[in-house]
């Protein structure tokens, strides 16, 4: 009978830590989810590409090994931004049938479990930034967090113009890439951010407009009311579309890039000028997922297309 506790104690322990690696193995999903790793993937693209363009800070060749601490240092940053941003934004997500579903605002995960994941993965890519990278990256990685979360996250709810000021954080990456090749940045990397800057817009307007009502439901004030928001809408979606064109001819014409590439940049724009146009005139559910599809194409593929034709 004395050894009775002993045994109960020996078959229960393996039970507790089966039940707490399912529990851990079964939360991993949304803990994996509250990075957003769809979005994180257009930032890996595009801060690779400024790291590829930008000229070496040192003599040698292609520095893979840098390049992967870059990338890791961001992704560690944008996650840490993405799960912040569900945490301060659990009350709202939770009204919206496009985010009702998302770890915090269904109660899968615990807000400050939330709060300090987000927190430590922040944290560490900064830190990791500075230490495998330059400090310069790791300012820009975390100017990029401090703006988006306590600048653009609750203009949502306040005005329109959060796009605008959304626009100049989201346009970061490929600065941290330049930063972290060259130490410095020099007009080309602004070139890029540039690009990324106007390529927001219609890429926003088409998200907005899709989910407007759940927009509304929520509070954000993301689209103007009445009359206003036609012209918002033409705006930012068709005279942002035209600007990139010339904007992305740019390395061409200051011969840093090729003849294809003018080609192929000229196409794209004007592929995605058109859905940006038929959507603009036409503003329905199918014209703007066709832009937001075509939006998802544009980015990676001028990028790819500059990393191509770099000489």
């Amino acid at each position: 009978m004395a050894s009775e506790p002993t045994i109960a104690v020996l078959g229960v322990a393996p039970l507790t830590q089966r039940s707490r690696a399912s529990r851990l193995s079964a939360a991993m999903p949304d803990y994996w989810a509250l990075t957003k790793p769809e979005v994180n993937f257009l930032i890996l693209i595009t801060t690779f590409a400024g790291f590829y363009l930008a000229p070496a800070s040192s003599p040698g060749g292609f520095r893979i090994l840098l390049a992967l601490h870059m990338l890791f240092g961001t992704l560690l940053v944008a996650g840490g931004t993405a799960a912040l941003n569900q945490f301060f934004e659990r009350d709202f997500d939770a009204h919206m049938r496009r985010t009702a579903r998302r770890p915090v605002a269904s109660g899968r995960v615990r807000p400050s479990h939330a709060l300090w994941f987000g927190i430590s993965l922040s944290l560490a890519g900064a830190a990791y930034l500075v230490l495998a990278v330059n400090v310069l990256a790791s300012l820009l990685a975390v100017g990029t967090l401090l703006s988006y979360l306590f600048l653009y996250t609750p203009l949502k709810r306040r005005t329109p113009v959060c796009t605008l000021v959304g626009a100049f954080p989201g346009a970061v990456p490929p600065l941290i890439g330049w930063a972290a090749a060259s130490g410095r940045l020099e007009p080309r990397a602004w070139l890029l951010y540039a690009v990324v800057f106007l390529w927001q817009f219609p890429h926003f307007m088409a998200i907005a407009w899709m989910y407007r009502d759940d927009y509304a439901r929520a509070g954000y004030l993301v689209l103007p009311a009445g009359s206003r928001r036609d012209r918002f809408v033409i705006w930012q979606s068709v005279v942002a579309s035209l600007a990139l064109i010339p904007l992305s001819l740019i390395p061409a014409v200051t011969a840093a890039s090729g003849r294809a590439y003018s080609v192929g940049v000229l196409i794209l724009g004007s592929i995605f000028l058109y859905y940006s146009a038929r959507f603009a005139f036409h503003r329905s559910h199918i014209a703007a997922r066709r832009l937001l599809t075509a939006s998802i194409v544009y980015l990676p593929a001028v990028f790819v297309l500059t990393m191509l034709g770099k000489k």
